[in-house]
């Protein structure tokens, strides 16, 4: 994969022009009902998976002994909430579904008296994703479980309105804009908030209608410039002079990093950019799932397509276009970098990518066909998807048979909201 940090930003006006008013294409009958096969198998895989007693999937096994108040491994609420926005996505299934309706059972018996959704670890990455998928139940304990989710989730975002509340290790400490951490929201484990958690409350509120005008999205802005490699929008000293446009995971190493030294431990090395006086200098290398996280959360917080920030990411996107792996990453993180891709260009909205390949010539991309087809090549016969790496849990065939089935839904949307059926 090539390295584009000597970008400039005088192509932005000719990006928009090409992106923005692309030619209405016909509707891919074939690739579309590839896509539902797809889904369709591997959804009756996910059934397979659910665990009968509590409705969730990726259950830990109980404690045992003979101590009944004894814990045993931490459950994640989200790989359950994962699995059945998946099912959900099954041409003719509705929240009504009985596996959709024992997993929201597991889903709300994992919620918290604060509102959050999680099992003793990771509470916003799990609350924001529940969010999504109680979003898509129509019933009311849903609705109200919802309303209560996002109201924590909320809580969990650095500004200052924050709240340090005792006993909880993942609550923010009050912080100004000029701090790094302004805007954003994280694990819990270190403190540092993320783009990756960002990226998943960003979803989450816009699966939920939070108004872009909501304050907790206006900060959230704050911080996904502060991602970005662009140094006409972020003011962190890692960006000086930066034009690369695309994004990285953090704006501190760790914890107590709050200098302004960027998480240089999530990517895999820097690259050399020409700065507008000739100089050469290292900066942080930007990676695929997180620029198009980013690219969304700018989408959802309804920035305008022609915006320099959004145009900036975008020509990241068209110079690094690649389904074979994760630009930046190689093949870690793979299934979700498809989750983000998709959900990033089904909001940009238009069926093709004008990708610049190795020469500078612009290559048009049927974007949702070609991950359909990627996809098809990762699906074993039982209907799971094979793991190509095990950072991050994509060892765990449901949860990657879960990203999979929703990259597979966002680009069967695409394609069937396409033109009329061609002749």
């Amino acid at each position: 994969m090539k390295r584009s940090g000597t970008m400039l930003l005088g192509v932005f006006a000719t990006v928009a022009a090409i992106c923005v008013s692309a030619p209405a294409m016909a509707r891919d009958e074939a690739h579309v009902a590839k896509a539902r096969e797809m889904i369709k198998k591997g959804a009756a895989y996910l059934r397979t998976q659910q665990d009968a007693d509590s409705g969730g999937w990726s259950v830990p096994a109980p404690a045992g002994g003979s101590d009944p108040t004894a814990k045993g491994e931490p459950g994640y609420p989200a790989i359950t909430g994962l699995a059945m926005i998946a099912i959900m996505n099954e041409p003719g299934v509705t929240s009504a579904d009985s596996s959709v309706q024992q997993g929201l059972k597991y889903l709300l018996n994992n919620q918290q008296e604060n509102g959050g959704i999680f099992d003793r670890v990771v509470p916003s990455y799990s609350t924001s994703i529940a969010i999504s998928t109680l979003s898509r139940i129509d019933s009311p304990r849903a609705k109200n479980a919802m309303v209560r989710a996002t109201a924590f989730l909320r809580s969990l975002q650095w500004s200052e309105e924050s709240v340090k509340t005792d006993g909880f290790a993942e609550s923010p400490s009050p912080v100004t804009k000029d701090h790094p951490y302004y805007g954003g929201i994280g694990y819990g484990r270190h403190g540092r908030p993320d783009l990756s958690n960002l990226g998943m409350m960003m979803q989450a509120m816009h699966d939920a209608g939070v108004s872009p005008d909501d304050p907790s999205l206006k900060r959230a802005v704050e911080f996904l410039q502060r991602t970005q490699m662009l140094d006409q929008v972020n003011d962190m000293p890692y960006a000086k002079g930066s034009k690369q446009g695309g994004f990285i995971y953090a704006t501190v190493e760790n914890a107590q990093s709050v200098d302004g030294r960027a998480g240089q431990s999530m990517v895999k090395d820097q690259i050399e950019e020409t700065l507008d006086d000739g100089t050469k200098v290292s900066r942080l290398r930007c990676y695929g799932s997180m620029t198009y996280a980013g690219f969304k959360s700018y989408l959802y917080a309804q920035l305008p397509k022609d915006d320099v920030r959004v145009q900036a990411a975008y020509n990241w996107i068209r110079h690094n276009y690649t389904l074979k792996e994760n630009p930046g990453m190689g093949q870690e993180g793979l299934y979700y970098y498809f989750v983000t891709m998709s959900r990033a260009l089904k909001a940009w909205g238009e069926p093709t990518i004008g990708a610049v390949n190795a020469e500078g010539a612009v290559v048009q991309h049927r974007w949702a066909a070609e991950l359909i087809d990627r996809l098809a090549e990762l699906q074993n016969e039982d209907g799971s998807f094979r793991s190509v790496h095990a950072r991050w849990m994509e060892s765990n065939p449901v949860l990657i048979t879960s990203y999979a089935l929703i990259a597979l839904g966002e680009a069967e949307k695409m394609e069937a909201a396409a033109g009329s059926p061609a002749k």
